[in-house]
């Protein structure tokens, strides 16, 4: 996915299936009407990918060879159409995703799951830059935010929770977020774009970042000193 000096320095962990699901006929009208649907997200995707960032209705009825009428017909508006690609884009994920053993010693899983973090986070960043874009305006990519971050929360605490026995709730609570941000699209972009780092090494402070949240709640609390 990632050729040339910003790649991997190793096996990649996660590949993506970008090709058109086909849908299961039921009969002939459902089935069309399927097609139809998915030639519009897989469009849309397709277009975002190529670095369209605001594709536009037309746009995405041309690219999926559909009347800009029958696009609208089946979708209606455009939140719409961002729940239905948002969902897809997250079924290609979960198709592809093998989560890290939580059995691993430590340093493996942390630097097993930033490196699929590291694969994900490429995989979705033009979609995530579109976001950008048009989230301030649309209730519907602010909650696809909010339901990738949900998901690296629950993976996080899976993934970390024989350390996280250690902290009591409200410690665990905040390093859970904490770690979940730092391999969220936010610190990504941040290092990638901003920073300007290669993948590797943006994978690299990533890998800095939750060793240290993790090892914060392996240490002893710190005493008080004696008056």
């Amino acid at each position: 996915m990632h050729g040339g000096e910003n790649g991997p320095r190793d096996r990649p962990i996660i590949r993506f299936d970008d090709r058109p699901t086909t849908p299961i006929s039921i009969d002939g009208r459902s089935a069309r009407a399927e097609r139809t649907r998915q030639a519009v997200i897989d469009a849309h995707i397709a277009l975002i990918r190529d670095g369209e960032l605001k594709p536009t209705g037309a746009q995405i009825a041309e690219r999926a060879r559909v009347s800009l009428r029958s696009l609208w017909g089946h979708f209606g508006d455009l939140e719409t159409l961002f729940s239905a690609t948002g969902a897809e884009l997250m079924r290609r994920q979960d198709d592809a995703h093998e989560p890290v053993d939580p059995s691993l010693p430590l340093t493996e899983r942390i630097d097993r799951y930033c490196r699929q973090r590291a694969e994900a986070l490429e995989y979705i960043a033009p979609f995530s830059r579109s976001a950008e874009v048009r989230a301030p305006f649309s209730e519907e990519l602010q909650r696809n935010r909010h339901r990738y971050l949900e998901r690296a929360e629950i993976e996080v605490r899976i993934l970390f929770a024989r350390e996280f026995t250690r902290a009591d709730d409200t410690a665990r609570v905040q390093i859970v977020q904490a770690i979940a941000i730092a391999s969220t699209w936010p610190a990504w972009v941040s290092l990638r774009d901003v920073v300007g780092l290669s993948v590797p090494d943006s994978t690299e402070v990533m890998k800095r970042m939750i060793s240290a949240l993790v090892e914060s709640v392996m240490s002893p609390a710190p005493q008080p000193l004696a008056v």
